[in-house]
């Protein structure tokens, strides 16, 4: 196929693409073909780090509103996304693949401390590494913490797997009408309040001139056709390189 188009890359999982059908807990096979990919990409020589989020167990600003303060929601949260950290390193390590979870709030006894020189040591040794914990702070998204850590690694491109194939200009499931974009730059994904990431993340990646390419996690193999440089669903970069 030639050359991978991307040489280190920042995967997005959410945590609902881990529980699969079920939409809580996880889903083990769903979890096993994610790693197969990866695992593909890495034996390309990519260098792949992961941030998770923690959705199928607890989403800290919907399942504590009104009921519990935001800061104890969403550490609540950061744990989850630990959880699924731990799972997909867990099944990593049964098939042979290099890996480290790392966090960015301390958990001495179950993973390494968030270090960015040692993540990127990590990277350059063919390890994956996965990011757990989010940012570490409350008040900031999974995807927030996707581009903070794609800026700090110098990834080329973030690859952000969700439950939806691409950019629409509206919701398809409300809007029939609704049309896939092929590529979209920041500023129109922004001016248009298109949910691609929140507005934090989107703002972050524009101006860190990072590329998000945005696809579907039904089909794991999609993450290896983004890798490789193959049309997959939405990429949203700068203006200038629209088209």
């Amino acid at each position: 196929m030639g050359e991978p188009k991307f040489r280190r890359v920042l995967l997005k999982i959410s945590g609902e693409a881990m529980a699969g059908s079920q939409s809580r807990g996880l889903d083990f096979n769903i979890i096993s073909d994610i790693c197969d990919v990866v695992g593909k990409c890495v034996k390309e020589g990519v260098q792949v780090g992961i941030v998770v989020g923690g959705g199928n167990f607890w989403r800290g600003v919907k399942d504590g509103s009104g009921r519990m303060e935001r800061s104890r929601a969403d550490h609540m949260g950061m744990l989850a996304t630990t959880i699924n950290a731990l799972a997909l390193a867990d099944i990593m390590e049964q098939k042979g693949i290099p890996v480290r979870v790392q966090t960015a709030i301390q958990m001495q006894a179950i993973a390494e401390p968030y270090i960015r020189s040692r993540a990127i040591r990590h990277l350059e040794k063919g390890r994956v590494v996965i990011f757990g914990c989010g940012t570490g702070n409350p008040y900031f998204s999974t995807d927030t913490a996707a581009v903070l850590r794609a800026a700090e690694i110098d990834a080329d491109a973030i690859l952000l797997a969700k439950n939806i194939d691409g950019v629409y200009s509206a919701d398809p499931k409300l809007d029939p009408s609704a049309v896939k974009y092929d590529s979209i730059s920041y500023d129109d994904v922004l001016a248009q309040h298109l949910q691609v990431m929140d507005f934090t993340a989107t703002s972050l990646s524009m101006d860190n001139h990072i590329p998000v390419i945005l696809f579907a996690l039904k089909d794991p193999e999609n993450i290896y056709r983004a890798v490789m440089g193959e049309k997959v669903g939405t990429i949203v970069k700068e203006e200038m390189n629209n088209g």
